[in-house]
């Protein structure tokens, strides 16, 4: 797999995970105060791999032009492929390390969200429904709200106090 196509991957999961495109993703990141966190932490990983993807194409092109077609690499250019190779390698993993971090960003964003906010909902209607339908006291008119309910524990008057 190319490197920017793993840029793009990573951009393509962030735009489905938030549902918007990408500009104006970014611009949401650089708010502050942050409003999205994971955002910001998914987009400052991505910026990363811009980095990432940049050197595996230096590193590529670097290995492509010492092992071209029709080329014999000399005996003391050995050494340079092979750190050119070895380079690619981390390169290429420091790119899937960053779409697996991205991953795991959007997976615990998931998992933070409720499943289902309609009970929660429903719950806060039913509160606010029978706190309107609150039984008034004898005597009091219905324009004014009932006596409120003591808030601490009852204590008998007859006891002295320390």
């Amino acid at each position: 797999m190319s490197d920017p196509a793993v840029f793009d991957q990573a951009t393509a999961m962030i735009e489905k995970a938030w549902g918007r495109p990408i500009e104006d993703l970014e611009a949401l990141a650089l708010q502050r105060p942050v409003q999205d966190p994971m955002l910001r932490a998914a987009m400052h990983i991505r910026s990363a791999l811009v980095v990432s993807s940049n050197a595996v194409v230096v590193h590529q092109d670097r290995l492509h032009a010492m092992t071209g077609p029709g080329q014999v690499p000399a005996f003391y250019d050995l050494e340079r492929i092979t750190r050119a190779a070895a380079d690619l390698r981390v390169a290429q993993a420091e790119s899937q390390a960053r779409l697996q971090a991205i991953s795991s960003i959007i997976d615990a964003r998931e998992a933070a969200r409720p499943a289902d906010r309609t009970p929660a909902i429903r719950l806060a209607q039913a509160a606010v429904a029978r706190s309107v339908q609150a039984p008034r006291t004898p005597g009091s008119s219905p324009g004014q709200p009932s006596a409120s309910a003591p808030v601490g524990p009852v204590v008998a008057a007859d006891k002295p106090r320390r």
